[in-house]
């Protein structure tokens, strides 16, 4: 039985060079990580001592987050509490009704595709416009982000060169990507200069200060908040940390992870609202104070949205983030999927070889591939276990429970070696669609181990 999984990852295949090209992409992004890593002596410091931060904010999150408040609206800022999605949409919308804006500019945020704000405000007739230049580029698209760092990095230049010719008018056939980008500046900057108000996400929150941290590489963040008087920020309560002291940790640890750079272009620290405006700060449950509880995967609450473990894994390099049925592909999105509804996001848990490569590289230690196979155990439970897997899983265990139908099996083994191809390669043969089978030796291990054993004795 095939899982949505993985007839979208067969969709995706279907352009070989394509694939080819978002698989060596993230791959060389990856490759950037491992560089900056290892000019780092303290990495692995870092890394534990990120994990520990996170592991004591989570396990104090009230206390944190009060005193966030507190400090908060000491600076100035308005401080909105939204037990979930619906709640937070409401929260926004509102503050927009009451100061009467219509054109609203946005920075990327993860929080916002969770909760589908944009199409909330645009129902109600709010004009909301991404600045971030590859969520721009599928807004007008029409996509949702196939990644959460580098949202459009499925579109060649060639595709943005010809919605740019049909959106903004550019020049027929041209895909430069100076020439596209300038013209995306252009298009955007009468957005900014006419946006009556402006979100952008939050990447870290400080208890100590009441400050959030945003980190963006085109500085779209500042360019919305820069003009308009408003600015609302979106944060899901696991984005505290205690201190800036522990705030410097994570900037070490999130570039280099992410898109292998010592910091992001802006890390920017908003506190206070500018004069004569608001700054509105929207700190959203929707579903993380549950995670709390569950002691198999509360490390998912450690996550600062890198996407290292996408760049890394073999399976969503090979799949493309379109074939997650969750809208946050690869290693994180199948355990925040399981964890939003085991039910209806339990196809991705099979989108994982258990390489473990994510785990390796998630810099704040989240255990990744040791949930996804906790998932996979429990899926029996649930109703959800493949079938066929079942069957296969059984007549292995009761192969491996017969010795001598085991060496039998291994006897008639190289036999396969000599079988006609259609019948080796058909609709039963999952694993030889786009694999060659390894040829089997004539001489099985334990026949080689006896014989050794023997020889030995001989001497």
């Amino acid at each position: 039985m095939s899982t949505k999984h993985a007839k979208a990852a067969s969709a995706f295949l279907e352009d070989k060079k394509q694939a080819a090209w978002f698989d060596e992409t993230l791959w060389l992004v990856r490759a950037k990580r491992d560089k900056m890593s290892k000019e780092v002596p303290e990495w692995e410091w870092l890394r534990n001592t990120a994990r520990d931060i996170k592991l004591y904010s989570n396990s104090h999150l009230e206390e944190l987050l009060q005193e966030f408040e507190r400090n908060a609206t000491a600076n100035g800022a308005i401080v909105h509490w939204a037990k979930d999605a619906e709640e937070y949409n409401e929260i926004v919308y509102n503050i927009l009704r009451e100061h009467k804006v219509t054109k609203f500019i946005k920075s990327k945020s993860m929080l916002a595709e969770e909760c589908e704000l944009n199409p909330y405000l645009i129902e109600r007739g709010i004009e909301t416009v991404e600045s971030d230049l590859g969520e721009r580029i599928l807004q007008l698209m029409n996509l949702p982000p196939s990644h959460i760092v580098l949202p459009a990095v499925h579109i060649k230049r060639e595709e943005v060169g010809k919605l740019f010719e049909e959106k903004m008018g550019t020049e027929k056939g041209n895909s430069d990507p100076t020439y596209l980008t300038h013209a995306a500046r252009k298009n955007l900057r009468d957005r900014f200069i006419h946006a009556e108000a402006a979100m952008t996400g939050v990447n870290f929150a400080v208890a100590s200060t009441g400050e959030v941290v945003v980190c963006t590489n085109e500085g779209n963040a500042d360019m919305g908040t820069s003009i308009p008087k408003l600015h609302i920020a979106g944060m899901g309560l696991e984005k505290i940390v205690p201190t800036q002291e522990a705030l410097g940790i994570f900037t070490r640890l999130l570039a280099r992870s992410a898109t292998g750079q010592p910091i992001t272009t802006y890390t920017s620290h908003y506190r206070k609202p500018r004069e004569g405006g608001e700054f509105h700060i929207v700190i959203v449950d929707n579903g993380r104070s549950k995670i709390l509880g569950n002691k198999d995967h509360i490390k998912t609450l450690n996550c600062i949205r890198c996407g290292a473990c996408m760049n890394t894994c073999p399976v969503y390099r090979r799949s493309g983030g379109y074939s997650y049925t969750y809208f946050i592909p690869g290693p994180i999105g199948i355990n925040l999927g399981m964890l939003k509804s085991e039910t209806k996001y339990s196809d991705n848990v099979s989108a994982c070889s258990l390489c473990y490569s994510c785990s390796f590289v998630c810099p704040v230690k989240v255990d990744l591939a040791e949930q996804i196979y906790k998932w996979r155990q429990d899926l029996d439970g649930i109703g959800k276990a493949d079938a066929t897997k079942k069957v296969m899983s059984g007549g292995m265990e009761y192969l491996m429970e017969h010795p001598k139908l085991f060496n039998a099996a291994l006897w008639a083994a190289p036999l396969v070696n000599h079988l006609p191809r259609f019948m080796k390669y058909n609709s039963l043969d999952a694993w030889g669609k786009g694999r060659e089978l390894p040829e089997f030796s004539g001489e099985s291990f334990n026949e080689m181990w006896k014989k050794d054993k023997v020889n030995d004795k001989k001497k």
